[in-house]
């Protein structure tokens, strides 16, 4: 059975799904199968003169990105495993990696705040907030607390669309886009973002996931969009393809464009 498979009968049991929301809670500490095939491993960027930068991104993989704003470093979305999905005892049922992350937990800097869109698995992933320090401020969508307060993260900030946070001189906003938010189905009430970063003069639109939409018409222009560009059959109802990311990232009339959520998954 096909992942896609699994999921369309999944959405459709109930009990199937209350038993999902539970094993969509593992920290990961004992899915030591996940690391029997360990994907390519792409090339990795030079951080030499990293912290000299006040305007940088990585992209590490799929929605997870380094991002150097003002003095301040941001890890988005963080997904560092081999899989992901749902633990089942020594493993994660779900998909694999084709490339391993572009630079590993150890080889981060010291993260300044954590940015979290929404709560699907493959933007929050839980064994990889286990293995983060947990001091890091985070800013996530509303509803959504839940799911990292239990780790042990305190110093926790949910964000609906529009409102607004100061975190050490960067100003970070909730920014409305076109998806959903629930991790398992049945929690529909969970909040989904898109946010605009800005640090004196330097703005950053982190897009999330987003079907096409006009909104980022209403923000103010930026030096850099990151846009996913995975929509395609069935997905395009909930995230954008290439044109229509390239079309999103002018409405916010973006200097530069960094395309995300492709070629991981």
């Amino acid at each position: 059975m096909s992942w896609r498979e699994w999921t369309n009968r999944l959405k459709h049991s109930d009990r199937a799904l209350r038993v999902a929301e539970q094993l969509g809670r593992g920290r990961g500490t004992m899915r030591f199968l996940d690391n029997l095939v360990r994907p390519p491993q792409p090339i990795q960027p030079d951080m030499t003169h990293w912290e000299n930068h006040r305007l940088a991104a990585i992209w590490i993989g799929h929605a997870t990105l380094l991002l150097r704003i003002g003095n301040l470093n941001v890890l988005t979305d963080p997904v560092m495993g081999n899989r992901i999905g749902l633990g089942f005892g020594l493993t994660t049922i779900g998909p694999m990696r084709k490339f391993a992350p572009a630079l590993s937990i150890a080889q981060l800097p010291k993260i300044d705040l954590l940015l979290m869109t929404h709560a699907h698995f493959d933007h929050w992933d839980r064994p990889t907030l286990n293995l983060l320090p947990r001091n890091i401020p985070v800013i996530t969508a509303s509803k959504t607390s839940d799911l990292i307060h239990d780790l042990g993260f305190r110093k926790i900030t949910e964000l609906a669309w529009g409102q607004s946070t100061v975190s050490e001189h960067l100003k970070v906003t909730a920014v409305k886009v076109q998806h959903w938010g629930a991790r398992i189905f049945l929690d529909k009430y969970r909040g989904y973002n898109a946010y605009l970063l800005e640090s004196g003069e330097n703005r950053i639109l982190f897009g999330g996931d987003s079907a096409y939409q006009d909104y980022f018409k209403e923000l103010p222009c930026v030096n850099l969009a990151i846009v996913g560009i995975g929509g395609y059959d069935p997905y395009i109802q909930a995230h954008a393809n290439p044109e229509q990311a390239w079309e999103m990232a002018h409405h916010a009339r973006a200097q530069y464009i960094l395309p995300i959520h492709h070629s991981t998954f």
